[in-house]
């Protein structure tokens, strides 16, 4: 396995701490309103990830975070009068099922930031300790960033620009203008607070993740984890902050590799709020089917900026449309073995950091080849059930190409349609069980006409949109 490391800016060899065992922590989201596609091409990319280890050989052990404590999730409850714990655990749910929609396996483990205090005090108490941070007048404590020689060695960012500097919050007691909060006391007024030896109040962001993975995974005393992930966005400041605490609470590093996937674009633009062009995972489900959403935001690699638009969303279904008009040639029927040459092929194009598109390449192959054969040998069963098996590897393997080919092309017709079509069909099973075949065609042409085809198979008649 090769990966790109983000600290080294590299393609590196793969090395698990432990041999076959790779632990992966990746950030989840702040749970305060719907995921929209960004969440949803990082959840994407770390479940590819996922997915190919294991294919591999490796036994994975997944940890994504929730972010349950935020000003934005505070603000909220203000703003609606629910509870926290209504506000989170509704748009977890809804994440959670989103994510299912899209073929996304549940992580092993999702702690939440609310259930982590005790590891999230420990890490802040320890770090006190070492005077690698220190308590202000008002309660907060800040991670002296002047107390880490490595600071700064993860985004390879220039700690004094201006830019860098306005994205930290400012406080006339900070020792340096770059040092962070890892806690923030309660303000008068604040209801949200937790108790903790140095003040009352709530976590900043940057900690919970170090304390959850120093809570979840016990590590080999030079690394916590093999892989820590996320968005681009996070390089710096939060994974900056991340290693920096964890470094100095624990003596040795966060992680071994560091991987990030790109940016969502709009009609070439950076996916933002405040660009006011954010696209809700819940509108594009809405329209298009969550496997065939996998499978286009799946289509360019990982670390690539994606560019979203309907065009080439269409182009990538009528691709994954041809994997499944062939799935309908294979039916009824059973499989047998993945071909060892296209299973070797994909693992390969895998291996290489993710190479999703040398890898769909071979599906390609594969579909028109067996198409080509099949012309020529309809009843081939043999090679009909090896594909059914390559198939299901790619299923496997890269979360599309498991539905039964009927329902796939079902998908987008209305319940009403539905029920005027399997009206219709039951008319016609009707008419053919009495032998009036004049009017069974008369039947099958106005479903043709309607844009639906139909076939009658061992198991029934099953339909289709055109």
């Amino acid at each position: 396995m090769q990966l790109y490391d983000s600290v080294k800016k590299a393609k590196v060899p793969f090395e698990p701490i432990k041999e076959k065992e790779v632990s992966i922590y990746v950030c989840g989201p702040t749970v305060y309103d719907d995921a929209h596609l960004g969440h949803a091409r990082s959840a994407l990319a770390f479940d590819m990830l996922s997915r190919t280890l294991k294919a591999l050989g490796y036994r994975v052990t997944l940890c994504k975070n929730f972010t349950d404590i935020d000003d934005k999730i505070i603000k909220k409850v203000e703003e609606t009068g629910k509870s926290l714990e209504e506000i989170t655990q509704y748009y977890i749910e809804r994440y959670l099922e989103e994510m299912h929609r899209l073929g996304i396996q549940r992580a092993d483990i999702e702690p939440k930031a609310t259930e982590s205090m005790d590891a999230i005090e420990h890490m802040i108490e320890k770090l006190i300790d070492k005077d690698c941070a220190y308590v202000v007048s008002n309660g907060d404590v800040y991670f002296d960033t002047s107390k880490d020689p490595h600071y700064g060695e993860i985004s390879h960012k220039v700690h004094d620009d201006e830019e860098n500097l306005s994205r930290v919050e400012h406080n006339s007691e900070k020792r340096n203008p770059k040092d962070f909060a890892l806690w923030k006391a309660c303000k008068g007024g604040e209801d949200i607070c937790f108790d903790a030896p140095f003040s009352k109040g709530r976590p900043g962001w940057h900690i919970e993740c170090s304390a959850m993975i120093e809570k979840h995974f016990e590590g080999n005393g030079t690394y916590s984890i093999d892989i820590h992930g996320g968005g681009a966005d996070l390089l710096f400041p939060h994974h900056e902050n991340e290693a920096a605490q964890s470094r100095c609470a624990t003596g040795h590093e966060l992680a071994k590799y560091w991987m990030h996937n790109g940016f969502v674009q709009i009609d070439g633009e950076k996916m933002s709020k405040s660009l006011g062009n954010s696209f809700f995972l819940k509108d594009a489900l809405k329209v298009y089917d969550g496997e065939v959403l996998r499978y286009y935001l799946n289509s360019v690699h990982y670390r690539n900026d994606f560019n979203f638009n309907e065009e080439d969303l269409l182009t990538a279904k009528k691709r994954l449309d041809k994997l499944y008009r062939l799935k309908k040639r294979l039916l009824p029927g059973k499989a047998s073995s993945v071909n060892k040459d296209f299973k070797a092929a994909l693992l390969e194009a895998m291996a290489d950091d993710l190479n999703i598109s040398v890898a769909l390449a071979h599906i390609d192959e594969m579909v028109a080849n067996a198409n080509e054969q099949l012309d020529t040998n309809p009843k081939d069963k043999a090679l009909k059930k090896e594909t059914l098996a390559n198939l299901e590897f790619v299923d496997t393997l890269l979360g599309f190409g498991g539905k039964e080919p009927y329902s796939y092309f079902q998908i987008g017709v209305d319940e009403d349609l539905k029920a005027q079509i399997e009206e219709k069909l039951q008319k016609r099973a009707s008419a053919k069980a009495a032998k009036d075949f004049a009017t069974s065609d008369a039947i099958r042409d106005e479903l043709t006409a309607m844009g639906i085809a139909i076939m009658d198979t061992p198991e029934g008649t099953v339909w289709e949109k055109i």
